[in-house]
């Protein structure tokens, strides 16, 4: 019993050392001025670009402003103009086709290459390249080369014709009626490389006994990857369909770089309608009155998203 007494206080002096220890530990922490410094530019810049450009072009907007900003206000006028002019009206058509069908195959070719790639292929890292080096391109070069490949006189159909299928015919930048296929071609090559690169992620993300049980219950690979899977990865899926979204919203330079919004008013955009009223037509209400309406639904997928975080941490945390 004599030893026993020694152990006790060998025990207590060093717990109360390893709380002394720890105590202080947790009162050195002291303010990171470097972390502050580092993002203060970043945070001003932010503030002043977005959130104050915002405000004011949103009051722009309600005013007569023609050349240079002012605050003549004049109410709805500008939108009811807006929304009565025939080049904005197809510029919301051409939008809506253009981000419905370049959604669609951008998502769907972009799960299939992920598919694909996360068979553990061979030289699956230059695959992956190959894949995301149109994403990594400037959206005017891209533009420039679909142009060049769609050119009648020099790209893919001259090339064809001179192999003897003289009837072939591949230039659909050259008719009203086809020339937003042509843009729709080469957006889909730029953005479906990160697409996949965000889907991949998503599989590799998916627990291998997931795998294992499919197989042992037998259900086909492609079921697996169709209504197991696929349903598994909402995180991968959002992300990759919000960057679809907000590149469509700002579509600009590939349609500038491949038709400059012709022929005609055919490939118009609402980004061209509103760098068109700002410069060319000197009309910066106009242009605001645009902008605005071009913020709305990303403002609305932004509250979207926001909401469904919202409610999956609150789903969460009444399962704790």
């Amino acid at each position: 019993m004599a030893q026993v007494a020694p152990v006790e206080d060998n025990l207590g002096t060093r717990s109360g050392t390893a709380a002394k220890a720890i105590g202080p530990a947790r009162t050195r922490r002291k303010f990171n001025y470097q972390s502050v410094i580092g993002t203060t530019p970043m945070i001003l810049a932010a503030v002043g670009v977005f959130v104050i450009c915002i405000i004011f072009s949103i009051i722009w907007s309600f005013t007569n402003s023609k050349l240079f900003p002012n605050f003549n206000f004049i109410g709805m006028a500008q939108y009811q103009r807006l929304w009565s002019t025939d080049r904005w009206l197809i510029s919301v058509n051409n939008i809506w086709f253009f981000g419905i069908m370049s959604m669609i195959f951008n998502m769907g070719f972009g799960y299939l290459l992920a598919v694909f790639m996360d068979q553990r292929i061979r030289q699956e890292d230059l695959f992956r390249s190959i894949i995301l080096y149109p994403f990594a391109m400037s959206l005017v070069v891209t533009g420039l080369v679909w142009q060049w490949m769609m050119d009648p006189n020099l790209g893919i159909q001259a090339a064809v014709r001179q192999w003897g299928w003289t009837s072939f015919q591949f230039a659909p930048l050259v008719k009203n009626e086809t020339a937003i296929y042509g843009i729709l071609i080469g957006g889909i090559w730029n953005g479906v490389g990160v697409t996949m690169a965000i889907m991949l992620a998503g599989l590799r993300g998916v627990d291998g006994e997931i795998w294992k049980a499919a197989k042992i219950d037998g259900i086909p690979t492609w079921r697996t990857y169709l209504f197991i899977v696929l349903p598994m990865m909402r995180g991968a899926i959002a992300t990759a369909f919000i960057l679809q979204c907000t590149g469509v919203v700002r579509v600009f330079d590939i349609v500038v770089a491949m038709t400059q919004g012709g022929p005609g008013i055919s490939t118009q955009m609402p980004a061209i309608y509103v760098i068109q009223h700002i410069t060319d037509r000197v009309n910066v209400g106009q242009g605001m009155a645009a902008a605005t309406m071009m913020l709305m639904p990303v403002m609305i997928l932004i509250a979207l998203q926001y909401f469904l975080q919202w409610r999956a941490a609150r789903k969460r945390s009444k399962a704790i």
